[in-house]
């Protein structure tokens, strides 16, 4: 980072200013108010298990329904220059086995033989750059609107693991929450190559939030974490964390089975 006639700006001469927002939310910038009431749920809508990662059927279905009649793409935002692309991630039910199905690698190498009383597939061996770079066209071909590839996607992923899980010792239901925020934020096209770090660290802050009781001292240790491992400076990504809440409409209690698919795969590989 350097100071440039008093702007912030990065090695690669992308200024912070340029980058700090999400396009299509308004944070209220200039005096300007914006209200979020539309995100918001009764306070009641929780009950008891409000600092729980489960959720009750009736809540979910009143969030969804709600969420059919939002759209955070507003083409008017004064607020960073992200690209939120295709607005196709706003009305797609979110899949949290999308991007980790294990089919995405095989590309065109998979072939499936057919035979009367069973069916099986066959990989043919490939380079693993070959089937890396086929792995990437291939999802790229089916999400236009997602500005990264599914390779950095997954190596972000594996990056907050290893900070929250090994070097901040949270539990695997804090981190499968933070994957499921990212994973929104990538579907809906707000990610690209200048603000995939920032996202993917206020996603691990708010999930450690949300998941856990933290102290002043272990936020601080944990900001101090995600400075270190994914080169940010702190003010950033403080000044990051809200528009990431807005982006994700306040949702931040997730329903049991957007969270448990990630759990599972965490305790697995665990």
């Amino acid at each position: 980072m350097k100071l440039d006639g008093g702007r912030q700006c990065h090695s690669t001469g992308v200024c912070l200013k340029e980058i700090i927002g999400l396009e299509g939310v308004e944070l209220g910038a200039d005096g300007k108010t914006v209200s979020y009431t539309q995100f918001l749920f009764p306070t009641n809508a929780l009950g008891t298990r409000r600092n729980t990662i489960d959720s009750t059927s009736s809540f979910s279905q009143f969030r969804n329904a709600s969420h059919r009649s939002l759209s955070l793409g507003r083409a008017n935002s004064t607020q960073g220059s992200i690209d939120a692309g295709s607005d196709l991630g706003d009305f797609v039910e979110y899949d949290p086995n999308l991007l980790d199905d294990p089919q995405w690698p095989c590309g065109k190498h998979k072939r499936v033989l057919i035979f009367p009383s069973y069916m099986t597939t066959v990989i043919d061996y490939v380079k693993p750059s070959d089937l890396k770079k086929d792995m990437n066209e291939t999802f790229k071909e089916k999400f236009p609107h997602i500005k990264l590839t599914l390779s950095k996607i997954r190596s972000l992923k594996r990056e907050m693991r290893k900070l929250a899980q090994e070097e901040c010792g949270f539990e695997e239901p804090t981190v499968a929450m933070a994957f499921v925020y990212f994973e929104k934020l990538a579907l809906k096209g707000k990610l690209n190559k200048q603000n995939r770090k920032l996202c993917a660290g206020a996603c691990v802050l708010l999930a450690a939030k949300i998941g856990s009781d933290l102290r002043k001292h272990e936020v601080k240790h944990l900001i101090d974490k995600l400075e270190e491992k994914f080169r940010l400076n702190r003010r950033e990504l403080i000044a990051f964390e809200f528009p990431v809440l807005v982006a994700l409409e306040f949702a931040l209690h997730l329903p049991e089975h957007e969270v448990m698919p990630h759990y599972r795969r965490l305790v697995q590989n665990s």
